[in-house]
């Protein structure tokens, strides 16, 4: 069995953890509000803004063990550059204030999937940060697509406010191609456990951060600005 699909098999119920948030299946049934779409860009932009700077210390950490790694690393930064400014555009564009929203602190969920993505990164095995690869860009695949469709025909918003679930579902296809040939291409027992690490903790941390959003939004101390980035 190949690394990608024992990496599958192993986390299939971490999967369906993610996959039984209330938000996500709200989306999927059209019982989603505009309130809580523009809720989940706000976090979507608290992560996707660390996307580029994460895989620049992960190209910086494999060191020459790995060149192959670090071409790959290239790829994936010249097609993530610039993806928080679609978040942005879709926030403005569904009705939420994008300039609040880049001010934002993230909810402590999403600040937390965050911290552990660095913390894989600045003090683990950096080759583990391809456990969340595979956790954004399956979830991205198997949901992105179906669920801009479904929240837009429910809400009437227009094309333009679903430029990330848009974009990422073709994307991430795409991707999801390439990442399988890099985990595959791991034959190191330490790389492969540090990928099956990181990928179980990511889909219980991204299935916090959707549920993070209905609980921050009954938090009346909710809506503090960040000092710095």
């Amino acid at each position: 069995m190949s690394f990608a699909d024992y990496l599958r098999e192993q986390t299939a119920a971490d999967r369906e953890f993610l996959l039984a948030a209330p938000i996500i299946q709200d989306a999927l049934a059209a019982r989603l509000s505009r309130e809580r779409y523009v809720s989940f860009l706000v976090q979507a932009y608290h992560h996707v803004r660390h996307t580029v700077p994460l895989l620049m210390a992960v190209g910086a950490r494999v060191g020459d063990r790995r060149p192959w790694l670090q071409q790959q690393i290239l790829h994936y930064l010249e097609e993530e550059a610039g993806h928080e400014q679609w978040v942005l555009n879709d926030i403005e564009a569904a009705g939420g204030d994008r300039q609040a929203a880049s001010a934002s602190l993230p909810n402590v969920e999403t600040d937390a999937m965050v911290a552990y993505a660095w913390d894989v990164v600045n003090r683990r095995n950096a080759v583990g940060f391809f456990g969340m690869v595979h956790v954004l860009e399956g979830t991205s695949v198997a949901l992105a697509a179906q669920a801009a469709q479904t929240i837009r025909q429910s809400l009437g918003l227009p094309a333009h406010a679903f430029s990330y679930l848009t974009s990422h579902g073709e994307l991430d296809q795409q991707h999801l191609q390439q990442l399988r040939g890099i985990l595959d291409r791991l034959s190191d027992a330490e790389d492969q456990a540090a990928v099956l690490e990181c990928t179980r903790a990511m889909y219980w941390l991204y299935g916090q951060m959707f549920r993070g959003i209905d609980r921050a939004a009954s938090d009346p101390t909710r809506g503090s600005t960040r000092s710095a980035a």
